[in-house]
């Protein structure tokens, strides 16, 4: 969800505010990167207590399950209003949020909600200030397994308002504010994973893992369309120290299966997600899924990236002309690396000579391309030419 487009990007935070480091019990939940599904990019506001059960059952039959896929995340406009005690209770269409967490549970998936630390959510419906510690009990007693927790009105409930010309004041408003609800969350004695969405701003990736966040936005919201893909991926380069195992920089949600996006757009996107130690949360039409999207996202090679147990993300090695080359270390010694062609939609193919000596290999390499499953031996300045938009991901075993 979208913030005002007149609001400015705050500038980097003093180090002397940040905290330092994750917490220890991070690791109990989000040891890799989350895996699950998300509401908004295709329901928005219109998601009910029967999508989400179409939902959980659709994981459990398309095999997305067996995947990886395990979390069933509500988001905003679940809201309804607050009684004289403060208790948050459900609008009309989720009647009964703790029987539909325990329909979820039963398929053996676990599920997310939704909700904010400002006065309201970005549509409108009743946030959590002032009432943190009262809706993360309710949160745990309904059983919820995640949460992800929205800037929007903050902003202008809080730090315009009680800082308006002090930028430094705003962000220490609004660390306070996510580390709140970290603490009631953890208070509550449940594993909820803490998913920060604050759209990148005052580089959380520096902060947020101390006050209990499994991970963060790193940038503003995406949408199906390759050029903001792109664009997201390319800021994510430079922050891979901030990645490890229970703490994960977020490039936002999974819009594989969405828009006109094309296949090799789709397949690149869900390559280099992973390659980001990125959490996988699709957002796509899951009862009308075609086939092929549902092989790109269920493609265990791929994920076997992302979920490595290492934890490493991908860093950019170079770009030349309009290929991009990330590689990423794995368990084991091995390596994956991903040769992306970002060019325009005019360009139908992209000669490329690969650069071994960059990636600090020495000789031919044996890797595996985990699209096509075929073996590739990759050699020193060897051409590769890629369609406009699509990517070589390959794995090297043993790398030398």
């Amino acid at each position: 969800m979208r913030l005002p487009a007149s609001l400015a990007l705050l500038p980097l935070a003093l180090a002397a505010l940040l905290p330092a480091a994750p917490r220890a019990d991070a690791q109990q939940v989000a040891a890799t990167p989350p895996m699950g599904w998300n509401s908004w990019n295709y329901f928005a506001e219109k998601v009910t207590d029967k999508d989400i059960r179409a939902a959980a059952d659709e994981i459990v039959a398309s095999g997305m399950k067996d995947a990886g896929y395990i979390y069933i995340n509500i988001d905003d406009t679940w809201e309804g209003e607050r009684d004289a005690s403060g208790v948050l209770h459900t609008n009309s269409k989720f009647p009964d949020m703790k029987a539909l967490a325990d329909y979820v549970h039963s398929k053996g998936l676990k599920i997310g909600i939704y909700s904010g630390p400002g006065t309201k959510t970005c549509g409108g419906y009743a946030a959590s200030l002032g009432h943190e510690e009262q809706d993360a009990k309710m949160y745990a007693a309904w059983g919820i397994d995640y949460l992800k927790y929205d800037l929007c009105s903050f902003i202008p409930d809080v730090m315009l308002k009680q800082a308006p010309h002090d930028e430094v004041q705003q962000m220490r408003l609004m660390v306070a504010a996510y580390t709140k609800m970290g603490k009631a969350l953890q208070s509550t004695g449940r594993p909820i994973v803490y998913s920060l969405c604050q759209y990148g701003w005052d580089s959380p990736w520096e902060w947020a893992p101390a006050l209990g966040g499994n991970s963060w936005r790193t940038t503003g919201d995406i949408n199906p369309h390759w050029d903001r893909i792109y664009t997201i991926l390319s800021q994510q380069a430079g922050l891979e120290k901030y990645a490890g195992p229970g703490h994960w920089n977020d490039p936002d949600m999974l819009e594989v299966g969405n828009g006109k996006l094309t296949l090799a757009e789709n397949r690149s996107h869900f390559s280099m997600w992973a390659m980001l130690a990125s959490p996988l949360l699709a957002g796509n039409d899951l009862p009308h899924m075609k086939p092929e999207i549902k092989a790109i996202l269920t493609n265990r090679d791929v994920i076997a990236i992302d979920q490595d147990p290492l934890g490493h993300q991908a860093s950019r090695i170079y770009s030349d002309g309009e290929v991009d080359v990330w590689a990423r270390h794995l368990s084991g010694g091995a390596m994956a690396v991903a040769i992306l062609n970002a060019g325009s939609d005019r360009v139908a193919t992209h000669p490329f000579h690969l650069d071994l000596a960059k990636l600090g290999l020495h000789g031919a390499q044996q890797s595996k391309n985990l699209w096509t499953g075929n073996s590739v031996e990759l050699t020193q300045n060897m051409p590769i030419t890629l369609p406009s938009h699509d990517i070589l991901l390959v794995r090297i075993a043993n790398p030398k």
